[in-house]
């Protein structure tokens, strides 16, 4: 009996000792259940802190570059093949300057091949010219980079590039530094042509030479096979073509290229100031509003044109026609000397130079009343903001203005208004030859227009 009793004991204790094993298992099972589901918490707010931060926009003209270095194997022959690979490295300094003079990104470097895509992440119609023009300059730089580290004689590496234009789909991501994710059949069609490329040639796609080739020489290269679509042309981009160069060998560009090219980003800066002017101009400016900016665009060009100006001179104008109103979406009292600070705080992203900025901000200033205008194209400016004091449209023009002038509490009633439009017309002048033939006679029509309608005080 007492070994019964014993034994009992025994299984008891045995239990016990298993129950209190389990309960401490059960506990430590608890305790990492518990961290799991804090691990997994931390990642789940991770993942949407990651989709928030990740952005994803397509775009339908980028261009896309890839570049590789080859010639590796012949450091074999060196003595110090592990110097000359750290002054590469100095190389690829040298590259990224020219990757940020011409807008352009690097979206991947894996050894010695490197991706570069134009156009993104803010859009531009430029990015195949900047493009071809960095692909242009990095070859040169390589060429003087191995002309110091070797002599003119003796070059190791090449650097072959191939660039196809189209669309992509841009991943961004990244807070403080935006890091970019470029995906799309552009992407694989210049990955083709750059392994196609040979002896440090830039090769470019058919539909990127339709886009350049206004500009650069281009010769035929080759064809390759490409899945879905057939057989591509390819060509080598060999200079400028030679209007638009002044060396010999058509490698450097002049200044009417510069200012073909920047006549081009002139579209890109006229649709940004078009959607800030509609944005943020004050909705009671009824007439300094998106209508007479444009209106100011048309009519510069139209007297340019007429008073023979150049180009460049253009492209000055019309830049300053864009912004002389800007300064209206802050206040309408001193606007142009506002218009002036933001023209040069936006004007140098589009790549205009301190001296072209200078001169479109006395163009911008020559607008102020009473009109003082010194150059030419401070007299066209001029001609063309008031332009509409002379057209069949004076009328409906001036009543906007009325309108806007009547509702800020700066003038009385029509009568008064019309008074003042008498006045203003008859003082004013034209000061352009093509504004005074286009102009000046309907301009004395409106005078008697308004006097026939007008009371004596």
């Amino acid at each position: 009996m007492n070994e019964l009793i014993e034994q009992y004991q025994k299984q008891i204790q045995e239990l016990s000792k298993q129950n209190r094993e389990l309960l401490q298992r059960n506990k430590e099972l608890i305790e990492q259940n518990n961290l799991l589901n804090a691990e997994l918490e931390k990642l789940k707010i991770r993942i949407e802190h990651e989709s928030a931060d990740k952005r994803s926009l397509r775009f339908k003209m980028a261009t896309v570059l890839f570049a590789e270095i080859r010639g590796f194997s012949k450091l074999s022959e060196e003595k110090n093949p592990q110097l000359l690979i750290d002054e590469l490295d100095r190389f690829y300094l040298i590259m990224d300057d020219i990757i940020q003079k011409y807008n352009i990104e690097k979206v991947s470097s894996i050894g010695d091949t490197i991706m570069l895509v134009g156009g993104v992440p803010k859009k531009n119609r430029t990015n195949p010219i900047e493009m071809v023009l960095a692909a242009m300059e990095i070859q040169k730089q390589f060429h003087q980079f191995q002309d110091e580290l070797f002599g003119p004689e003796k070059h190791i590496w090449e650097i072959n590039m191939g660039i196809h234009t189209g669309p992509v789909v841009c991943n961004i991501s990244g807070k403080k530094k935006e890091n970019y994710e470029v995906k799309g059949e552009t992407v694989n069609i210049a990955s083709r042509i750059e392994a196609a490329s040979e002896h440090g040639k830039i090769i470019i796609s058919e539909y990127t030479r339709e886009l350049i080739s206004a500009y650069f020489k281009c010769r035929y290269f080759t064809r390759l096979p490409a899945k879905y679509i057939g057989d591509m042309n390819l060509y080598e981009v060999t200079g400028f073509l030679p209007e638009y160069s002044f060396d010999e060998k058509h490698q450097l560009p002049n200044s009417t290229f510069q200012t073909k090219l920047q006549l081009i980003r002139y579209d890109d800066l006229e649709e940004f100031m078009l959607d800030k002017l509609e944005r943020e101009l004050p909705k009671y400016l009824y007439y300094h509003n998106l209508k007479h900016t444009m209106d100011v665009v048309i009519q510069a060009e139209i007297i340019g044109r007429g008073e023979g100006i150049s180009d460049e001179e253009m492209l000055l104008l019309k830049t300053a026609a864009l912004f002389h109103d800007a300064g209206q979406t802050i206040q309408s009292k001193g606007h142009e000397a506002i218009s002036v600070q933001i023209a040069q705080e936006i004007l140098p992203k589009f790549q205009y130079t301190p001296e072209q900025i200078n001169v479109i901000c006395d163009i911008i200033r020559a607008t102020e009343l009473p009109p003082q205008p010194k150059t030419l194209l401070e007299k066209i400016i001029c001609d063309a903001d008031l332009d509409y004091l002379g057209r069949a449209d004076f009328i409906p023009v001036s009543n906007t203005l009325y309108r806007e002038l009547h509702e800020q509490n700066l003038i009385g009633d029509i009568n008064e208004w019309n008074r003042l439009q008498i006045k203003f017309l008859t003082n004013h002048q034209y000061f352009t030859d093509t504004a005074n033939r286009l102009r000046e006679v309907n301009k004395q029509t409106q005078i008697e227009r308004l006097k026939q309608i007008t009371p004596d005080e």
